[in-house]
């Protein structure tokens, strides 16, 4: 055997390197396991005295203890704040602060987020927080690492918004003049324009003018491009806190100024910020200042970086809104023709040319694109608005339909949820956004799946428009549309949608507008020709049953069990089959919701209808043993007065009493019967009350039995 082995390995000069290779690739994969081995010393340094408490292990980890260890002290900073507050802040914050100043980033970024969780919670009151911790996240602000900095950063502006106004003032915005110099690091001085951001809102405009506005002037004009782009972005907060008087003659100028800036990065921070700040300014500068730096700025954006076009194309919305006052026809026009053009950018040129055959675009340029007629859909609502509804077929139809069916997913699916916001405006074109819901579903597989979140998208849109519309004559129009094209489809995967927005319906919807309008519709697709259908309607018929009330629901409860005994006796696909005995046993152990108030009117209604007719028939025989007494009365006189039967005599007697006889039966059979209709039928509304899904299997069995039996 050992030669017909060795016989069939191959030791040709490539294989022998291939192995050497793999033996190498094994012994690279050994060496960690074995340097992640603890030694016995190692293990002995890690081990910690059980009998220690909380505080007591959490200072000795920090004092003597392994990074990790010490990391792990600081991530449980909150807990032992929670447990012993005054303990924790007398022993162990003093040793975190200590071992900060030397170590590792893993632990500095751990106290950073430590830190934040104990103001959240409010472990403490603000003044001692700012007293023990404020000064700890101060030291650590000028940390050499820029992603430790950034934590300590964020953790400094979440204490602020907390912090009261004199704190803020003597701790922060004191030394803030001297950390905005040019003189300090280009990482201070950009935590300085953030800093001031968030402390404008602090302090009245008369301390910010004369304390801040020195401070983000100077930063507006630095050197580094970086350190204006920060600053401009705040800008937004620094006029809100100031009021419009002063944002007109400081922040503005600084804007137009920023507008004009060499940098892009720049350029785009002070365009954006203008947007934000649009409801600040009045009529003469939009006109005169803002509108103009918008025109440039559109005009040259398709000939600068495609990013700010992603920019431009998520703030079009609000700017046209923003100036939709002071637009000419003409601007007007002009503005409306740049957002359909973004709207289609990456797709054609203006000749008609596909983009792939002037130029190859790189992948990144690709994802711009989409990112721009994604934000065009997201604005899509307000554009509706500066065109006005009325000119929507004729001004945006055009986009709408291209939006619609962009090629990207994440387009058309931003495009389906916008819909709820623009409803007057679709009102009269439910029949494309039905085609939306229905387009594209019979395509390959991979296809499906992106198309199938576009539609369930539309549908609930559709159904949220449905919900909050009044007018019965448009909910009208949806429903039997939606029945009509949906349910009642040609395509099944159109029928399959329409479940899903039967789903929407019960969600959105009382229960008493879906069994009135969808229910029966539902039900009818257990008739389906494809199995999909069936066995998506099965798992949905629990939703089906929970909308009913008894007995206001009795006719559709009743429906309901027909349509599982026809499921279970014709059916013939095995995995339906299985999904609706699963089904069954689910619809079996549900309770149906009674309508207590309808019950008890039925209750005495029929109670109503049983008194009149017990009152009748006791009418009806106290009058017939009246006249049986009378009649015996009369006969007995007749007897007394005529000691000698006549021939017509008997027979008078025997044919009364025969009368007599027969006068009796009807009555007491009409109580019989009519007490057996009643006890019948109160058997029969019990029992279809209580009656057993399984009974519907059993009748189910026994009818398959019968026809075998008639078929042998």
């Amino acid at each position: 055997m050992r030669p017909e082995i060795f016989s069939k390995m191959d030791f040709s000069h490539s294989s022998l390197f291939g192995y050497i290779e793999d033996l190498q690739e094994l012994t690279i994969i050994e060496r960690p396991v074995r340097r992640s081995l603890k030694t016995p010393e190692e293990i002995e340094r890690l081990t910690v005295d059980e009998e220690l408490s909380d505080i007591e292990r959490a200072v000795y980890l920090l004092s003597s203890g392994q990074d990790i260890q010490g990391t792990s002290v600081v991530a449980n900073l909150p807990v032992l704040m929670r447990q012993n507050p005054a303990e924790t802040l007398r022993r162990v914050l003093p040793k975190i602060r200590e071992v900060l100043h030397v170590a590792g980033v893993e632990m500095q970024l751990t106290a950073a987020v430590s830190f934040l969780t104990v103001l959240q919670e409010e472990s403490v009151s603000i003044h001692t927080y700012s007293h023990s911790f404020l000064h700890i996240i101060l030291q650590n602000l000028e940390h050499r690492d820029a992603g430790v900095s950034n934590a300590w950063l964020e953790t400094l502006l979440a204490v602020i918004e907390a912090l009261p106004k004199e704190t803020v003032r003597h701790e922060i915005l004191n030394p803030l003049v001297a950390k905005a110099q040019l003189s300090q690091t280009l990482q201070s001085r950009l935590a300085s324009c953030k800093i001031m951001g968030k402390v404008a809102n602090k302090f009245e405009a008369h301390i910010i003018k004369r304390e801040v506005l020195p401070l983000v002037k100077s930063l507006c004009q630095d050197v580094e491009y970086e350190v204006r782009t920060c600053m401009c972005r705040q800008l937004e907060h620094v006029a809100r806190g100031i009021g419009t008087e002063l944002t007109k003659t400081v922040v503005l100028p600084e804007l137009v100024e920023l507008a004009r800036d060499e940098g892009s990065s720049v350029r785009l921070a002070a365009f954006e910020t203008l947007v934000n700040l649009l409801d600040m300014f009045d009529t003469d500068d939009r006109s005169q200042t803002v509108l103009p730096l918008v025109k440039s700025f559109c005009e040259k954006s398709f000939k600068a970086d495609e990013s700010i076009l992603v920019s431009l194309s998520f703030h079009l919305g609000k700017l046209c809104n923003g100036l939709y006052g002071i637009f000419t026809p003409e601007q007007h026009l002009r503005f409306l023709e740049f957002y359909k053009k973004l709207s289609t950018l990456g797709l054609q040129q203006e000749n008609g040319h596909n983009d792939n055959q002037l130029h190859l675009q790189t992948l990144e340029q690709e994802k711009k694109y989409i990112s721009v007629r994604k934000n065009c859909a997201y604005n899509f609502p307000a554009m509706i608005v500066f065109v006005d509804p009325k000119n929507f077929h004729l001004e945006l139809y055009s986009i709408f339909f291209c939006l619609c069916h962009d090629p990207e997913v994440s387009v058309r699916y931003t495009m389906a949820i916008s819909f709820f916001e623009v409803l007057d405006a679709l009102v009269g074109h439910l029949p494309e956004i039905l085609e939306l819901m229905t387009n594209g579903g019979e395509n390959n597989g991979s296809e499906n799946k992106n198309v199938l979140p576009v539609q369930k998208a539309a549908a609930r849109t559709l159904c949220v428009y449905l919900r909050y519309n009044r007018k019965q004559e448009q909910r009208h129009e949806v429903i039997q549309k939606l029945i009509e094209q949906l349910g009642q489809g040609k395509s099944y995967w159109n029928r399959l949608r329409f479940l899903d927005t039967c789903e929407f319906i019960m969600e959105l919807f009382s229960k008493s507008f879906f069994c009135k309008y969808f229910f029966l519709p539902v039900l009818e697709l257990t008739h389906d020709p494809v199995a999909n259908v069936r066995m998506k309607l099965c798992c949905l018929l629990p939703k089906v049953k929970s909308t009913l009330k008894i007995p206001t629901d009795k006719h559709l409860l009743q429906q309901l069990e027909l349509c599982i005994r026809k499921l279970l006796c014709q059916e013939k696909d095995k995995d339906v089959l299985t999904i609706v005995k699963r089904t069954v046993l689910e619809l079996d152990r549900m309770e149906i919701s009674v309508d207590a108030e309808q019950l008890e009117k039925e209750k005495q209604k029929n109670e109503g209808r049983s008194t009149n007719i017990n009152e009748k028939m006791f009418e009806k025989k106290r009058r017939d043993s009246k006249t049986s007494s009378v009649l015996a009365k009369s006969l007995n006189l007749s007897i007394s007065g005529s000691s000698s039967g006549t021939s017509a005599d008997d027979s008078f007697r025997t044919h009364s009493a025969g009368n007599s006889g027969n006068a009796a039966v009807p009555s007491s059979s009409r109580n019989l019967f009519n007490s057996a209709d009643q006890k019948n039928n109160g058997n029969k509304e019990s029992q279809s009350r209580k009656m057993s899904i399984w009974y519907i299997i059993e009748r189910v069995e026994w009818d398959k039995v019968k026809v075998s039996a008639f078929d042998m």
